[in-house]
């Protein structure tokens, strides 16, 4: 027997915001694991829509529609092995969201890598059966040592179309991140002209002439064992901007090779990489003009430092040093 279930989200509803594999088990109260089956089984739609993607975010106006077999389980289908290197949260004939790792490139340097994210989804788009385009195109970047979420398109119509929005500060953006020290204020805002020297470093400067506007908002989640971890969101894209703001400020993250490398060290922190993860992207569909807000599950470095670094410590308005504790060793 078909059991058919709908939801509309409204601005009263707690769903707004979540992820759509919660507001599908919300309707079913199936396990996660046949939640994950229903989708791809493709018995959730999205403003008519198959929705293929349980990480996509509700949002007010989404109406949800499920149908499914009662008597049916649904297991996951096997994940494809397609596409090494990189996981697709979200794609159609047009563009592509992709989860990056923290150890891969967006595009090459100077040096002319290939090993990047973008020639493995060009790859990947090329040998795709569903949609014929021949290489994928750069919307952003993440600097190298940054994991997380970044949009790629299937033409240069439609990169240029998502860079725009980019240009005109649209899309939203939030990150994570681990930053050296305690961090005093609650919430803040950098705001700085970011210039760029001939070793590709980027400070700030007060020359209009070679500095480009970079703003950057944050917010303290909580202390943790000589660290903070914060909320970030910007209002611009300048390259290392996140990076530059808070090494700036005498707070740089954990595990930046090039500003203030070393208090950005921590013994607690042995990755290869950086503290700092794209967490949320939220933009408008270029084409269909549908808004779209995706979110990525935090790094598993950040979980394991926080699990381990004697949570929760001093609230931000005590500016009292915390008794240091003797680290145990791994």
């Amino acid at each position: 027997m078909t059991t058919q279930k709908s939801l509309q989200i409204d601005e009263a509803s707690p769903w707004s915001g979540q992820r759509m594999d919660r507001v599908v088990q919300s309707l079913c109260g199936k396990s996660r694991k046949e939640v994950f089956g229903l989708f791809d089984h493709r018995c959730v739609l999205v403003n008519g829509a198959i929705c293929s993607h349980p990480g996509r975010l509700a949002a007010i106006g989404d109406r949800v529609d499920l149908s499914y077999d009662a008597g049916q389980r649904y297991h996951p289908l096997p994940a494809p092995a397609r596409n090494p290197g990189f996981d697709i949260v979200f794609e159609d004939r047009y563009l592509l969201v992709v989860n990056k790792p923290a150890a891969l490139l967006t595009v090459p340097t100077q040096r002319g890598e290939e090993h990047t994210l973008l020639a493995k989804v060009s790859q990947y788009v090329r040998h795709s059966a569903q949609h014929k385009a021949r290489q994928a195109y750069t919307c952003h970047r993440l600097d190298r040592g940054v994991s997380g979420l970044l949009v790629l398109a299937k033409s240069a119509e439609i990169s240029q179309k998502m860079r725009d929005q980019f240009a005109m500060s649209k899309p939203e953006r939030q990150y994570v991140a681990l930053v050296a020290g305690h961090v005093g204020k609650r919430q803040g805002t950098f705001k700085s002209l970011l210039a760029t020297d001939k070793n590709l470093n980027r400070f700030t400067t007060s020359d209009a002439e070679i500095g480009q506007l970079a703003i950057t908002h944050f917010r303290v989640k909580e202390h943790v064992a000589d660290a903070t971890l914060v909320e970030v969101w910007l209002e611009t894209g300048r390259r290392n901007q996140i990076r530059v703001h808070f090494a700036e400020a005498g707070h740089p993250v954990l595990g930046d090779p090039r500003y203030r490398p070393a208090e950005a060290a921590h013994p607690s922190w042995p990755y290869k990489r950086l503290a700092l993860h794209a967490r949320l992207l939220g933009f408008v569909h270029p084409v269909t003009g549908q808004a779209l807000r995706f979110e990525s599950p935090m790094p598993a470095e950040i979980d394991r430092f926080l699990a381990g670094a004697g949570r929760p410590q001093k609230s931000p308005e005590s500016r009292k040093e915390p008794t240091r504790r003797t680290k145990r060793k791994r």
